[in-house]
């Protein structure tokens, strides 16, 4: 049966699938699959709609996304045109035409109700079948499919894990959503930490995929299908595989001069730009000032007939304002530009709401800078194109450069001595480094110089490459201790094998990146800060092609003279003057040490009391008890991992009482 739908007015962003495959009907299909969609509201706020088959205990939840065809045409979830598949779509096929044109001239021309691009990759699928139409797919998506004909039920990922997709199983009730909360509305789900998730959680400050924090429960992995018949296990297969493509481009990369490649970038980010600038709705840009953000910025106002719409945030704090960066490229490429200073009650007003966002632990304070951002931008448009992805596309993140040059110069030095010259510098506090190096000029200093002369020693200590990498994306640096009990969930960088597929350091640090912190950190955070108001957020950089083609260029057009995004910096000197974006990385954070020190520190103290830790007997009280110590005497700065450990308990106290 297809069960009624509810109607509003159009133009909200965004969009949630959820579902269930329940063939026992342990609980009532509608009404669970409406608790479970009405939990994804805020993804899409347009529309809801379900659709449940009770004979094979199947259902389909949606939460509207109204970006392209705002009509009713394209409510979902949506049959297609010859009945046997019915889909719940999240995400944007950017090339959706070009499958209708592809459709069209191979005599497949259906009725469409409307230009949804999901009639198209309906029709796709009913011709072609899952796998070929999502090897043709240019975009971000997650959807899950049902095959009424095989009784199959067919999730779906885009490649670079933009769109998240939750999946989870216990005797013959499936699962699946965008988030989840979605899961906690349906009667039969019982949720239970896992502590092995929680100690890679502890080490990461994200869960990695494929876990999940709850047991029974998995992401499914960027690039990947999942197949699953009523009484059979899931099944799942990857479509796209970044492992073979780095192997490939770096075995054999392409013979281009500079300018053959720089005219090849500019043509296929630019196109990547304009596919991503088609929308029924009003469209702009977050601009930092930086690289990656400047570059999509200027390539949208290229394109553009009229000003673009930019946004940016600013704080009155050394070392985190990047508002005149942003407002010096915004008027050289005469985008129409807003930008909000932020004062710090704003900032400390978001952080009680994180655990809301955020229903799975998660840890990167960026996250706070993160919504602040989108929601100034939804007061404006509804869609926003984001410089995300950049660093690890393009080599951009300092360590890349940084940790292989010394890990190449230090590498000869027996190890005793490398320990030796760590211990003196871990003999000095960060903000000690801070104040000693504070006299050198500043064009010659980091950001954060004190965290990078530990980081160098985090270099010295370590007893090869991949000891050096996992060390550099640690925030705890034995989890096991702080969960006690626990083994680790593992993820692909404990896969030494990985060096056969790209032996170069940098690259393998790259291709490790992209395979876990991009998805698990930085795209879970744009998603659901955008999403909590609301904003779809575009990502050009991530598209596919743009991948494919960073991988397939030898190492000196991504990085040259010790610094990295070669290539996209010489994109972008086509539009903009190097002077008003060449200047030190500075991220997108904010003070969060000195305010778990001070405005926050009632509230930290509340959740690192003994107590609080000690409840429920997942935590071990006294490492995180010591770390709190020495951070509030200045003696070490323990903020991303006591950040870790806040965010967990917060979460566990929003999602986890009794």
């Amino acid at each position: 049966m297809l069960c009624a739908r509810r109607q509003a007015e159009p133009g909200h962003p965004m969009c949630g699938l959820t579902g269930i495959l329940d063939p026992r009907l342990s609980a009532p299909l509608d009404t669970s699959a409406r608790a479970m969609a009405a939990a994804l509201a805020h993804r899409g706020p347009d529309a809801d709609g379900v659709w449940c088959d009770d004979g094979a205990g199947v259902a389909l939840g949606h939460t509207r996304l109204s970006i392209i065809d705002l009509s009713p045409a394209g409510a979902q979830p949506m049959a297609s045109a010859c009945g046997r598949y019915v889909i719940a779509y999240n995400g944007e096929a950017y090339n959706a035409e070009d499958i209708r044109q592809e459709l069209a001239a191979g005599g497949t021309a259906p009725n469409y109700r409307g230009h949804s691009d999901t009639e198209v990759i309906l029709a796709a699928i009913s011709t072609w079948g899952v796998r070929p139409t999502v090897d043709r797919l240019i975009g971000m998506f997650a959807f899950a499919l049902w095959d009424r004909e095989e009784r199959c039920l067919v999730l779906a990922r885009d490649r670079l894990g933009i769109k998240p997709l939750y999946w989870g199983e216990g005797g013959d009730l499936f699962l699946f959503a965008s988030e989840l909360k979605s899961f906690h509305a349906h009667p039969g789900f019982k949720p239970e930490i896992d502590p092995a998730a929680l100690a890679a959680y502890m080490r990461y400050n994200y869960v990695p995929a494929p876990a999940a924090i709850y047991k029974g429960v998995a992401k499914l992995e960027p690039g990947c299908l999942l197949i699953k018949q009523a009484g059979q296990p899931a099944r799942v297969e990857r479509y796209w595989d970044l492992r073979r493509i780095a192997h490939d481009g770096q075995a054999a990369p392409r013979d281009l001069s500079d300018a053959a490649a720089i005219d090849d970038a500019d043509r296929l980010i630019g196109d990547a730009v304009k596919r991503r600038m088609v929308s029924d709705v009003p469209l702009g840009a977050f601009l930092s000032g930086g690289i990656d953000s400047s570059t999509v910025a200027a390539l949208m106002q290229a394109q553009s007939s009229g000003p673009v719409k930019t946004f940016s945030i600013g704080f009155d704090v050394d070392g985190f304002d990047e508002a005149p960066h942003a407002a010096a490229v915004a008027k050289h490429l005469g985008t129409e530009h807003t930008e909000l200073y932020v004062d710090p009650d704003q900032a400390l007003d978001v952080i009680p709401r994180l655990p809301d966002f955020y229903d799975e632990p998660f840890a990167d304070s960026s996250q706070i800078p993160t919504y602040l951002v989108s929601a100034l931008t939804r007061q404006h448009v509804t869609v926003a194109l984001s410089g995300d992805g950049g660093d690890e596309v393009f080599a951009g993140y300092t360590r890349y450069a940084w940790g292989d040059l010394l890990r190449r110069r230090t590498g000869w030095i027996p190890r005793p001595l490398r320990a030796g010259a760590a211990g003196l510098l871990y003999m000095l506090s960060e903000e000690t480094w801070d104040r000693a190096l504070s006299p050198l000029p500043a064009r010659c200093l980091p950001s954060h110089p004190g965290q990078k002369m530990h980081k160098l020693a985090d270099v010295l200590a370590q007893p090869d490459d991949m000891a050096l990498y996992r060390r550099l994306i640690t925030a705890w640096r034995d989890p096991a201790a702080l969960v006690p009990g626990a083994t680790e969930t593992p993820t692909v960088a404990w896969d030494d094998n990985v060096r056969d597929d790209v032996p170069a350091f940098m690259e393998c640090m790259q291709m490790l990146d992209t395979l876990t912190y991009l998805p698990d950190d930085i795209l879970t955070k744009v998603d659901r800060a955008s999403m909590a108001v609301s904003l779809e957020a575009r990502v050009p950089l991530l598209d596919h092609r743009v991948v494919e083609f960073a991988w397939s260029l030898p190492r000196h057009m991504r990085v040259r003279g010790g610094q990295g995004k070669w290539i996209l910096r010489r994109v972008l000197d086509r539009y903009v003057p190097r002077d008003l974006t060449e200047r030190p990385k500075m991220g997108f954070g904010i003070p969060v040490d000195h305010w778990i020190k001070g405005p926050l520190r009632e509230w930290a103290e509340d959740l690192l009391s003994v107590e609080a830790l000690g409840d429920g007997g997942l935590l071990d009280p006294a490492p995180i008890r010591h770390a709190w110590g020495e951070h509030l005497a200045g003696t070490r700065n323990r903020t991303t991992e006591l950040w870790s450990v806040l965010m967990f308990q917060a979460w566990r106290r929003r999602w986890m009482a009794a």
